[in-house]
């Protein structure tokens, strides 16, 4: 009986691997749906709570518009920036994406650990471990660049706004519900972005990548970084791509340097173990 409910509910676990980690390619497949699924519900489950208090949230995200206002009034007081709502579907679609980007903040718990667990299948007994430190890591570093990503937008939304000639009157409209898209992207974006650093000393962790192999690429990622930046942030400003491309630079030198230290740990205790 124990074992016929055991297959009832096996579709609720993961495949498991074989020894060393290895899977076939069904098995690959099987687990990504699983990972998938569990993210996707977690989600949901958040949106739906997140959902209750929607009016504090669209007030919340509006703030940066706000005090883009208050710059532009200090700097330029003869524009004048009005929010405007377009279209009769507008406000529910303006709330089915505020509740789901705060949905995708809330459940990053559950959504980090199952890409790291899909990403890293072969996880041994003893390496375990390290995806409590990962999740410990990852979900502070993402939620501190969902932050920084909303505390930039004024400044980016007063850059942007002061491009409007100022040599005849001119009322900015500005639809809600595009703003508030670009402020949800703008976040993501930023969260996304500080995890990258994370991932690459998880993979060290494991032994995927090598700090040697870090410092032969460190031109070519911090390149990339500002590349990324420059594509990614969706205000096009140049303040919004150095406030992401800056950070991220630290970080991954930051990364490079624990790779470092851990290659160094690692060797040292070969040698002991060798002895």
């Amino acid at each position: 009986m124990a074992e016929g409910k055991r297959r009832r509910l096996a579709w609720l676990r993961p495949p498991e691997a074989g020894p060393g980690g290895v899977m076939s390619l069904g098995d690959h497949l099987r687990e990504l749906r699983y990972r998938l699924i569990v993210s996707v519900l977690a989600i949901l489950v958040m949106s739906l709570i997140a959902a209750i208090w929607y009016d504090a949230l669209y007030q919340v995200m509006l703030r940066p518009y706000l005090l883009a206002v208050e710059m532009l009034k200090a700097s330029n007081p003869n524009l004048t920036p009005t929010t405007v709502i377009s279209g009769v579907t507008q406000p529910l679609m303006m709330a089915f994406k505020v509740c789901a980007v705060a949905g995708v903040v809330l459940a990053s718990p559950v959504w980090l650990y199952q890409l790291w667990a899909f990403i890293v299948p072969a996880l041994l007994a003893k390496e375990k471990r390290y995806a409590l430190g990962f999740l410990s890591a990852a979900f502070p570093l993402f939620l501190m660049g969902v932050l920084i990503g909303y505390y930039i937008m004024p400044q980016g939304i007063s850059v942007l706004l002061a491009f409007t000639p100022s040599s005849v009157p001119v009322t900015n409209l500005i639809d809600v519900q595009d703003f508030l898209e670009l402020t949800l992207k703008l976040m993501v974006v930023f969260g996304i972005g500080f995890l990258i650093p994370v991932f690459v000393v998880g993979l060290n962790m494991v032994g995927v990548l090598k700090s040697a192999q870090l410092k032969t690429i460190r031109v070519y990622v911090i390149f990339g970084i500002f590349v990324f930046g420059a594509a990614a942030t969706p205000s096009t400003d140049p303040f919004s791509m150095l406030a992401l491309s800056i950070p991220m630079t630290l970080l991954y030198l930051a990364a490079e340097v624990v790779c470092r230290t851990l290659d160094r740990r690692k060797a040292k205790a070969l040698v002991l173990t060798e002895a």
